[in-house]
């Protein structure tokens, strides 16, 4: 039986001198979870609400110029957060900063998922190592939002910033080779956010293969307060404390 802790991603963007360091935590929710519902659906339509959504729960952008050993103890402590724990997956991009920085949060007791973003088009993994084509996390992040399946909880400031970065993505195809990338319209767009979000849902859409059942995850959801999510044409709140208010979509 998979913990309800699992469903849950915490994604990292490390920064650099200029660049932000961004983390959002994604909440993957399995389709059991979705009250039935007697209208006709297309089957485009029953066939996309047959699969897992994701709720992006927290999103966060530090300061510029914080120093690494505090955002392991950030990071640190948002793991130490119901419902998170040490057992919720930790996914860093580690392709500007290389494997010391990834070491230091392997050394506080995170074992680490490191990402190396590439302009392939081939994921790889040794380890827990993973390399994955920029393509691929923008795409899955885009392809979420666009069908609806990328959720957010009202009252994050930084989502609509988060959107503005996805939206000034543009793929680009190279004529010779074939392969395409993404690349900001505008050379001044940070991609801190959409990149820690797209590790997170990139990781809990192709990485979290073994479910939760539905009884414990709608045990696991009876424990909490507020209101958002519907559960069996109830409302079930969001998890504390990482969303207080309702979805939006």
């Amino acid at each position: 039986m998979v913990r309800a802790s699992s469903q849950f991603v915490l994604g990292v963007d490390l920064g650099q001198t200029k660049d932000y360091t961004a983390l959002a935590i994604v909440q993957r929710v399995l389709p059991e979870l979705t009250a039935p519902s007697s209208e006709e659906k297309s089957d485009e339509q029953a066939a996309l609400e047959s699969k897992p959504t994701y709720h992006l729960r927290y999103l966060e952008r530090t300061p510029l110029g914080t120093p690494y050993p505090a955002i392991v103890t950030q990071t640190l402590a948002l793991l130490r957060t119901p419902p998170l724990s040490h057992s919720s997956p930790l996914v860093v991009d580690k392709t500007g900063v290389g494997s010391a920085v990834v070491d230091m949060f392997n050394a506080a007791g995170l074992p680490t998922r490191a990402v190396t973003i590439t302009g392939g088009d081939v994921v790889s993994k040794e380890g827990l190592h993973y390399k994955v084509p920029k393509r691929d996390l923008v795409s899955q992040l885009l392809t979420l939002y666009q069908t609806r399946r990328l959720k957010t909880a009202e009252g994050l400031p930084l989502f609509p910033v988060m959107l503005n970065e996805l939206m000034n993505f543009q793929q680009t195809v190279n004529l010779t080779t074939g392969h395409d990338s993404y690349e900001a319209w505008r050379e001044s767009v940070h991609d801190d956010l959409v990149l820690a979000v797209a590790l997170a849902t990139w990781y809990a859409a192709t990485q979290l293969t073994i479910p939760m059942s539905p009884e414990t995850a709608r045990g696991f959801l009876a424990l909490t307060v507020g209101g958002g999510v519907k559960v069996g044409g109830k409302s079930a709140p969001p998890i504390s404390p990482f969303s207080l208010r309702n979805y939006r979509t």
